[in-house]
């Protein structure tokens, strides 16, 4: 059986939603209730600023469907440093803020790197070394954006695999892509949506990405995507996220529930 397919937007507080995507009227403070009923995971991105209380993901847990999955941003204290190696205490202090309140709606935790930041083996290795395995008793999985071209090493893809976890798979003119296979499970962030396209992406790019999403999920390797090994797939099931994130924000929502549509729930 091939791994579970979710497709979600970046975090639900957006202004020009409200025109686009939430009924009239509709009460902000229930905004993730209708958000996380129409999407199947949602990328927390404000904790890449800032700390949140137990209390509140113990209440977004309570606010989202059953089978509802947050992924969470990694403070920019844990990867916005020169000194990866040392980023031992932020990283303690951003894992065991409450996350494991969420329970199971707990999925990967997203570690986004600034394009400045060039591979430094050791560095980068030591890093790896830092992230925990779990939390509160639940399983953590680690997602690894780099945004610079040094990490098109093959030396980073073993690394990866070595510590199990998934290098970011971007859709985006401005970063580089990574399409390798390496964790137990793919992370996409799909940034290339178009305004004047009512679902972001038209038919044939969302055909396209339902297809790949599906390789990705039966452990298959898709074509035409840039690899830093030549591609080759391993038939293991893996859940498959699918963000659209940033490019035509304001289409995020209609692309993933398009998306959605496309793959099913």
């Amino acid at each position: 059986m091939p791994g579970k397919i979710r497709v979600g937007i970046g975090g639900w507080t957006f202004e020009p939603w409200r025109e686009t995507f939430y009924p009239p009227k509709w009460p902000k403070a229930r905004e993730l209730e209708y958000a996380s009923g129409r999407v199947t995971a949602i990328e927390i991105n404000g904790t890449f600023y800032s700390t949140q209380k137990p209390a509140t993901w113990a209440d977004w847990a309570r606010r989202t469907p059953d089978d509802f999955v947050f992924s969470i941003k990694a403070s920019r204290f844990c990867t916005n440093r020169r000194v990866l190696a040392e980023a031992g205490e932020s990283i303690d202090k951003f894992v065991n803020q409450g996350l494991a309140e969420l329970g199971p709606k707990l999925g990967p935790i997203l570690w986004q790197f600034a394009g400045t930041k060039k591979f430094d083996p050791e560095d980068f290795g030591a890093f790896l070394k830092l992230l925990p395995t779990s939390v509160g008793g639940l399983p953590l999985r680690h997602a690894i954006e780099p945004r610079h071209e040094s990490f098109r090493d093959p030396a980073f893809v073993a690394m990866a695999r070595e510590a199990g976890a998934a290098i970011v798979f971007a859709d985006a003119e401005d970063h580089p892509q990574f399409a390798d296979l390496t964790g137990a499970f793919v992370y996409s962030r799909l940034q290339n949506a178009h305004e004047e396209v009512p679902t972001g992406y038209d038919d044939a790019a969302l055909d396209r990405w339902a297809e790949t999403a599906r390789d990705w999920a039966a452990g298959r390797a898709p074509e035409g995507y840039n690899y830093i090994e030549t591609p080759k797939g391993d038939g293991l099931a893996r859940d498959t996220f699918v963000f659209m994130i940033n490019g035509a924000k304001v289409r995020a929502p209609a692309a993933a529930m398009a998306l959605i549509e496309r793959v099913g729930r």
